[in-house]
């Protein structure tokens, strides 16, 4: 529906509190208009049940979670369109006795999914998108970090002389450091050099496996590190890969498979969206799929229908 000379409006999100006005436009003259909708608020119709602006607006609350936010209408014919396949997938799932009638979307589309997942990926199948895809299972070189943070340098200056003393470093982390994995002994898990403040990349891999740096200042405290171990560069094989290829695979396959309902509910339901009643311009795929009859076309308030009548 985007065409030229038409402007982009905007939604603020806060207006999901107070209530929106329909679009008051005027039909230009001479164009016959089909009834007017049940009611003003009403944004689309699936089969026989009406959905309310109102539960749109809560849609996008919900989705966006910003009550400030101003959205583009591009962006809210997309949410409106996920919306609605959300609603068609929902009744779909009751349909087929899934879920009780009037269960959530959510809980009636993983039914779904779960009536569509198929079996587990086979080694094979992952062995062939290990081949195809090795290059994203290269790994940079890594360390396995611990670090203490202090706020001031005289604790800083305590820990390093309490580990030289042969204090353990985890055991000194959890006594002296205000960072957040103290009570883990400072343990910072494995990065690599892009992981890291490049103020301290140099330092930190300049240190042998066991090796304690100096105190280090920063802007908000003082650091010493500790590798626990070095991790050369290497491409994870495919017996270590395969749990994330398999995870992978899964929701691929979970996107085919909700694509294909989504085209088969829009396909079983009709729907009407009304999009006088809609607070933005809708550029959705609703109007698309079964455009208005050419008589009609440029009467505000028409109904947009997909399905049969």
């Amino acid at each position: 529906m985007s065409g030229a000379g038409r402007g982009v409006k905007a939604w603020p999100l806060r207006a999901a509190a107070c209530g929106l006005l329909p679009l008051m436009l005027t039909p230009a003259a001479g164009c016959r208009r089909r009834p007017a909708p049940p009611a003003p608020d009403v944004a689309a119709v699936v089969g026989d049940a009406e959905i309310r602006t109102g539960e749109f607006q809560a849609y996008v609350s919900r989705t966006l979670g910003d009550a400030d936010t101003v959205v583009a209408s591009d962006v809210l014919s997309q949410l409106f369109d996920q919306f609605l396949d959300e609603r068609l997938l929902a009744r779909l799932a009751a349909d087929r006795r899934l879920v009780p009638p009037g269960s959530a979307p959510r809980q009636a589309i993983d039914a779904l999914l779960r009536q569509g997942a198929g079996p587990a990926p086979a080694a094979a199948e992952i062995a062939e998108y290990y081949r195809r895809h090795r290059q994203e299972f290269a790994r940079p070189e890594r360390v396995r970090l611990r670090q203490i943070l202090t706020e001031d340098r005289r604790a800083a200056e305590q820990a390093q002389r309490d580990i030289a003393r042969g204090e353990d470093f985890s055991a000194v982390a959890r006594r002296l450091s205000r960072d957040g994995g103290a009570a883990g002994g400072g343990y910072q898990g494995e990065l690599s050099r892009a992981d890291l403040p490049p103020a301290f990349v140099d330092v930190i891999f300049g240190l042998r496996p066991g090796e304690v740096s100096r105190v280090i200042p920063a802007e908000y405290g003082f650091h010493i590190f500790q590798v626990v171990e070095r991790l050369p560069a290497e491409v994870v094989p495919v017996s270590a890969a395969a749990g994330e290829i398999a995870a992978r695979l899964r929701r691929e396959r979970a996107d085919r498979v909700r694509a294909s309902l989504v085209r088969q509910a829009r396909a079983s339901y009709n729907v009407k969206v009304y999009e006088r009643n809609l607070p933005f311009e809708y550029e959705g795929t609703y109007s698309d799929v079964h455009p208005p009859r050419p008589a009609t076309a440029g009467s505000p308030g028409s109904p947009v229908s997909t399905g049969s009548e």
